[in-house]
């Protein structure tokens, strides 16, 4: 499975992290100099979630944004049907 919401399509995005040293000049200093870029990931906060798709159940990937919204409705346990034993 792809880390992609199922709901929303919302995936991993891309960015940096900026690693600074020396002081602002704000505070008194000479002003802040970068030192380094790195490459970095955004996961969303997927959940594996059993929904009810097509009138089937399916488990799929849904962002917790879209579960808290609402917009997924999970499937229920069907009670298992009693069978009546004749003699």
């Amino acid at each position: 499975m792809s880390r992609v919401c199922f709901i929303c399509g919302k995936r991993t995005e891309t960015g940096r992290t900026i690693t600074r040293r020396g002081k602002a000049k704000r505070y008194g200093g000479v002003g802040e100099k970068i030192t380094g870029i790195t490459n970095r990931r955004f996961m969303p906060n997927l959940q594996p979630v059993k929904t009810v798709i097509d009138g089937k159940n399916k488990k799929v990937r849904v962002c917790v944004k879209c579960l808290k919204a609402g917009k997924v409705v999970k499937a229920t346990r069907m009670p298992k049907p009693v069978v009546a034993v004749q003699a």
